[in-house]
């Protein structure tokens, strides 16, 4: 059921129940993270492997402690610059937290969301909540309620409604070796703006057997119509004529192929629109019964590089 009634949302995560979050970033599967029997829902339903950990949610960085711990000082400067927002820290963790949640990793990922509706409910919790994207393992993550609707809307009770979310592509995801910092994940905030406070970083984004993070399998956020990434569309189109297709394209398609299912992510050709505009693009498309998406590569810079690991990922057989 969507709602924006707060009071039943936390009666139910109290209760043990997981609820879906709104954030800045993707709508979350969110549960009590001191509650194993509710974390161990989130996995069910997500059919979500047991090596892939999930990131705690907290309502402010003044009790990042209760989590984390020997928290490096580039990590402390992170969070004074970007929290609340779409960061997430891969830290040492507290002995309180569930190996469950982090996948039997002495680290634990945290952030602090930059949702109003979010953020009020945290702030009326005495838990922190663990909340992985709203979607079945793998596939396209979710941008708006509906789009939770469509993927759980007989196996949850409140669906929390906070609208469309502003940033639509996950966190950015930062972890440490040695208080050095490493990418993890490509996410919302682009990697140049990282290295603004840290200097440059190393990627580490690819881990198919034991991730330190989320999003660092090489099959992931995927549709279920497969994907092609091309040079050229036009000659992709031709090629596969005789199919149905849909077309993903940055900035507007000379389409003349009469491709009528063509999905547009900025018109004046802007990547934190793009970004924004990605995830319910593909769902769009997912949903027209199409036998392939035709996309190309976007410009590696920001977030266009966010955009392209995503779909590398989903392209991925």
């Amino acid at each position: 059921m969507n709602t924006v009634d707060l009071d039943k949302v936390k009666k139910a995560l109290v209760k043990g129940e997981i609820i879906a979050l709104p954030t800045e970033t993707v709508y979350g599967l969110a549960a009590n993270i001191y509650n194993d029997k509710a974390i161990e829902k989130i996995y069910a339903l997500k059919k979500r492997p047991a090596y892939n950990p999930l990131i705690v949610h907290i309502a402010s960085s003044n009790i990042l402690e209760q989590v984390a711990k020997k928290i490096p000082t580039k990590a402390k400067e992170l969070a004074d610059i970007f929290w609340p927002g779409a960061l997430t820290l891969v830290l040492e963790k507290q002995d309180q937290i569930s190996n469950r949640i982090t996948a039997e990793k002495k680290t634990v990922a945290v952030r602090v969301p930059n949702h109003p509706l979010a953020l009020q409910l945290l702030n009326s919790l005495n838990f922190p909540l663990a909340a992985p994207s709203a979607n079945p393992f793998g596939f396209i993550s979710p941008t708006s309620a509906e789009h939770v609707a469509l993927y759980f809307k007989k196996e949850l009770n409140f669906i929390l409604d906070g609208g469309p979310c502003s940033h639509g592509l996950e966190s950015t995801i930062i972890g440490f070796q040695n208080d050095k910092p490493i990418l993890y994940r490509h996410g919302a905030i682009a990697q140049e703006e990282i290295e603004k406070v840290t200097g440059s970083i190393s990627v580490k984004n690819q881990n198919n057997s034991s991730p330190s993070a989320p999003g660092m399998l090489s099959r992931h956020y995927a549709p279920r119509t497969p994907i092609q990434i091309t040079k050229e569309i036009s000659n992709s189109i031709e090629q596969n004529r005789d199919k149905k297709i849909g077309v993903l394209s940055f900035q507007k398609f000379k389409n003349s192929h009469s491709v009528i299912n063509q999905e547009v992510l900025s018109i004046s050709g802007n990547l934190k629109e793009a970004a924004k505009n990605l995830y319910a693009a593909l769902h769009r498309l997912d949903q027209m019964n199409l036998d392939l998406i035709i996309t190309s590569l976007f410009p590696e810079k920001g977030l266009g590089k966010t955009i392209n690991d995503r779909l590398k990922r989903a392209a991925k057989k």
